[in-house]
């Protein structure tokens, strides 16, 4: 894997305290590795710091965007937005992520189509940590049309 040159900012259609990943790894055209520090005081930390266990799926989430992001930007590429449908199989093996937690999520593209709908096999580990789960996303071809379609239907 190749690491990346490009901050997790650059490669997220997030911004401020919701980008949770602190770093890209390293990417290749069918995976990615990203790595958090748990620290206290962010928007989904409970009042001792830890982090609830469901927030894994949004860590995995991240990984897939910045995973899309690097494809992006390697291509010359703007960063599109990308939704994600569904998880299944999620399972992890303790309750929180404890402050001072270094958690690597590493995500597996194995499948993914013209239409913009993929699948991915994360799974994230740490001190005594072990969660995995299958995430559905989609990326529409061109996004900021797909949204602008959307709002003129509501």
């Amino acid at each position: 894997m190749t690491p990346s040159p490009w901050p997790p900012a650059a490669l997220l259609p997030h911004a401020g305290d919701m980008i949770l990943i602190d770093d890209v790894l390293g990417f290749d055209e069918e995976q990615i590795r990203t790595r958090i520090n748990v620290r206290p005081g962010g928007l989904f930390n409970r009042p001792d710091g830890s982090l609830p266990a469901w927030v894994a799926i949004e860590l995995m989430a991240q990984s897939v965007a910045a995973y899309a992001g690097c494809q992006a930007r390697v291509k010359g590429e703007p960063v599109a937005l990308g939704f994600l449908l569904g998880t299944r199989k999620f399972e992890c093996n303790v309750e929180h992520f404890p402050a001072g937690s270094e958690l690597i999520i590493h995500a597996q593209r194995s499948l993914q189509d013209d239409s913009g709908m993929g699948v991915f096999e994360c799974n994230l580990s740490g001190p005594g940590i072990q969660a995995t789960a299958r995430l559905n996303v989609y990326r529409p071809p061109q996004s900021a049309d797909y949204l602008a379609e959307g709002a003129v239907h509501d």
